[in-house]
């Protein structure tokens, strides 16, 4: 196979996967790992990936790219409602308080606290956040007890930041927290691009006695700029599929419970 044949199929590939590895790339065309990390290099250079330890990633996933909260709103809907649904089966019966992280999951579970909890549950629950578009729906036509947690708000994700939002969550200890993450890699841990947003999801993994993460399954693996948590602060991870064996090593040994939608 000529180069540039093995160069398309690789470009194809990364953008198939997301990701590709040495070894994988050297077992699939029976080239030395040498003429891999050659293709890598040459294929970064023409802005098809981005190499990165052991492989490459398409290039759209730089450590610090972001997409805005209604593009995500977009994506994977499908698998994201099955994972809010599953977490509200995870909400706490009786009176209790829990904080909904920034994310289009954690906003998904909030329009499912507000249409299918029942109401005598309701009355008895506090939802704390910071984020503008949860506020919004778990306040409109709904019996549930909200406090909202203010900053600095952060157009991307419509959620306040800063330190004023870190001090207010660091002086709360609430029975649960669902939050999200931009990446959960194995050894990682929890981030996110913005260096900003993961202080406050620091500040909330601190404060919750129970931490769940609802992360659909394209975050898994996955690294960003800033970790957050490590996965030893985590007690339960929501998702639509297995990890991959590496991950979920790491979660075992972590003792995160894996909750499947």
């Amino acid at each position: 196979m000529f180069a540039e044949e093995r160069h398309r199929q690789i470009g194809e590939l990364v953008a198939a996967q997301g990701r590709v590895s040495v070894a994988e790339l050297a077992g699939r065309f029976d080239i030395t790992k040498e003429t891999v990390r050659r293709d890598l290099a040459a294929l970064e250079s023409y802005g098809t990936l981005r190499r990165v330890h052991g492989g490459a990633v398409a290039a759209g996933k730089a450590s610090t790219s972001e997409q805005s909260l209604g593009t995500r709103q977009l994506l994977h809907h499908d698998r994201k409602l099955r994972i809010a649904r599953k977490a509200l089966e995870l909400v706490p019966a009786g009176a209790a308080s829990m904080i909904l992280d920034a994310g289009t999951t954690t906003e998904l579970l909030a329009e499912l606290l507000t249409t299918e909890l029942p109401a005598s549950r309701t009355e008895e629950l506090l939802v704390i956040t910071h984020a503008l578009p949860i506020a919004y729906k778990v306040s409109m036509g709904s019996r549930l007890q909200l406090e909202t947690i203010g900053g600095r708000v952060r157009g991307l994700t419509s959620a306040a930041i800063g330190a004023r939002a870190v001090e207010q969550f660091r002086s709360l200890r609430p029975d649960i927290a669902f939050i999200g993450a931009n990446g959960i890699d194995a050894g990682f841990g929890l981030s996110t691009p913005d260096a900003l947003e993961a202080a406050v999801k620091a500040a909330i993994v601190a404060a919750a006695r129970r931490v769940v993460v609802l992360a659909d399954s394209s975050k898994l693996g996955e690294e960003t700029l800033v970790r957050f948590a490590p996965l030893d602060d985590v007690d339960t991870l929501v998702t639509d599929a297995e990890p991959d064996p590496e991950l979920a090593r790491a979660l075992d040994l972590a003792d995160v419970e894996v909750v499947l939608a």
